[in-house]
């Protein structure tokens, strides 16, 4: 907020390690990625740093414009404000549609990580989360190197038969131990002094 004053004590400890966490070279994987996905309609930040992105991203139309070419109309209304309460509802609004897109509520940044600048990494961990998801999905509206974000893990079911159940159930399996090698016979009780011949 603009009457906000600096930190001191504990407060300024804190926010150097959340500001610790962000990262430069993430930060232009990001710039880049945005970029290609959303074209003419991202733009690109003022210079570089997390200060330059966060007012590029910061009324939540860079936002709007990158989850609705991942998934076509995820937000119907995308309009321009320089109000306050507008860029953060803009902001929540992209938040709920990567919700729906299959990001969890726990990954998702708060409005206030992006609009104060209080928590960048948070916003840079959505979106390296929202770019796995899209190279997983693989539908075709991912644009820019899939090489940049690790796919998410899927689901790989299997069907076994009845048949096969039982046969698994004849198997001793390793992590059970072995009936081979070391055993304790020979083993004293507790106590006892261990005989050495």
């Amino acid at each position: 907020m603009a009457n906000k004053g600096p930190a001191y004590g504990l407060s300024r400890e804190v926010q150097q390690k959340i500001d610790q966490k962000y990262d430069n070279e993430l930060e232009n994987i990001l710039v880049q990625w945005i970029q290609a996905q959303c074209g003419t309609q991202g733009g690109s930040p003022d210079g570089q740093g997390k200060s330059a992105v966060q007012v590029w991203l910061k009324d939540g139309i860079v936002l709007s414009h990158l989850i609705n070419s991942l998934a076509p109309k995820s937000i119907a209304k995308v309009q321009s404000s320089s109000m306050a309460f507008k860029q953060m509802e803009q902001i929540s609004q992209f938040l709920k549609a990567c919700e729906r897109y299959g990001i969890p509520a726990s990954d998702l940044f708060q409005t206030v990580d992006l609009w104060e600048g209080k928590d960048m990494a948070s916003v840079q961990r959505t979106l390296m989360n929202l770019g796995g998801i899209a190279v997983t999905k693989d539908d075709g509206f991912f644009r820019g190197d899939p090489n940049w974000f690790p796919k998410k893990s899927q689901e790989n079911k299997r069907d076994f038969s009845q048949d096969q159940l039982k046969e698994g159930k004849n198997i001793i399996g390793l992590q059970m131990g072995t009936n081979k090698g070391a055993s304790q016979s020979g083993m004293t009780g507790y106590g006892m002094p261990r005989q050495i011949l």
